[in-house]
């Protein structure tokens, strides 16, 4: 198999489309594993949420909006790195349908207590 290798941080801020061109969210964290001397992509966190689970705020980020009304966070998914098309940096896409992936409020709001 060939080893392909981007640069990140070219990829955050990124806005990712489905299969239909409509823009799901951005690309706000990626979460990798180290294989031997190798980091390895496991998934993308793309969206609104995504951002706040980047910045390690999500148990803020939420405390706050319920202070302000609001219930449910949505924006947010897990994309698995074989669901991501790659092949041009600039426009990532979906290899999938938005159904298919796992929404991040879902998770979150799963573990809050």
């Amino acid at each position: 198999m060939a080893t392909r290798e981007l640069h990140l941080e070219l990829l955050l801020g990124k806005p990712v489309l489905d299969a239909t061109g409509k823009c799901i969210g951005r690309i706000e964290e990626v979460r990798a594993e180290q294989q031997g001397d190798e980091w390895v992509i496991q998934e993308y966190l793309v969206g609104s949420a995504a951002l706040l689970e980047r910045l390690s705020a999500w148990t803020i980020g939420v405390k706050m909006l319920h202070l302000f009304g609001a219930r449910k966070l949505y924006g947010g998914y897990r994309v698995p790195w074989e669901k991501m098309n790659l092949a041009d940096p600039e426009h990532p896409r979906l290899h999938c349908s938005l159904d298919e992936l796992k929404a991040l409020s879902e998770e979150q709001e799963d573990a809050s207590p």
